[in-house]
């Protein structure tokens, strides 16, 4: 059981880190190619979690249990957004909620626990490592239940939520493979900064896509086109 789900759990986080760089590098425009690098990465990346979160049985790590509910959280919120395109909230998002809140409260109860702890660890981490997580955790949560309230997102405001729900959970893939995993994947580079610029490349890509979707005349990368009274946009959606 231990063996087969750590090749499953490998299998997929490879299959959805190069579903991650297709959908990074495919034009957004056109939307085909990046849509169903997309559902690749999505699929993949809900198997490794679930995995993930399996293995916490064989070896007891609230940290990687509370982050991989979490990352499942992330990214079926962010495929809801890409679906969504009037900008309300799909029944995908609701329902993800509950890994979200149940990663919430196993990082803080992980906090607390260390922070009580002689050696100030629970099960291998600190205290800050929870906290640093519950709060992004409970950043993201307390913004999604916000959603049930307002009005429907505009467009670019939905963009930037599948952006930045996509590009983190990209991130902690990627930060747990290269950083996480350095003794057993890359011991000829343990200790070596480079294992930190997948992870720095990654932020870098979800800053520039932010920025450009939030302040971007046309972030849509479609040039201006005149019209007889303005200047406009194709409003239609890249994804």
């Amino acid at each position: 059981m231990l063996l087969a789900l750590l090749v499953v759990h490998i299998a997929a986080g490879l299959i959805a880190l190069l579903a991650a760089l297709c959908a990074m590098a495919a034009p957004k425009r056109s939307g085909a190619l990046h849509a169903r690098a997309g559902t690749w990465f999505v699929g993949a990346m809900a198997t490794m979690a679930s995995c993930a979160a399996l293995l916490t049985r064989f070896e007891p790590d609230r940290l990687s249990l509370g982050a991989a509910l979490w990352t499942l959280h992330l990214i079926f919120t962010a495929q809801d957004a890409a679906a969504n395109r009037d900008g309300r909230t799909g029944r995908r998002a609701r329902w993800a909620l509950l890994p979200g809140l149940a990663a919430l409260a196993l990082l803080l109860h992980g906090a607390l626990a260390a922070s009580q702890a002689a050696d100030g660890r629970f099960q291998g981490s600190e205290a800050a490592g929870y906290l640093a997580f519950g709060g992004f955790c409970a950043l993201s949560l307390l913004y999604d239940l916000s959603l049930f309230w307002r009005a429907p997102l505009a467009a670019r405001a939905r963009i930037a939520r599948h952006l930045w729900r996509m590009c983190t959970a990209t991130f902690l893939a990627v930060t747990s493979l290269f950083l996480g995993q350095q003794d057993d994947v890359f011991p000829f580079m343990a200790g070596s900064p480079l294992l930190l610029v997948p992870s720095l490349l990654t932020l870098g890509f979800m800053a520039f896509w932010i920025l450009r979707v939030r302040l971007a005349r046309n972030w849509l990368g479609v040039l201006p086109r005149r019209t007889s009274t303005a200047t406009s946009l194709n409003p239609k959606d890249p994804l």
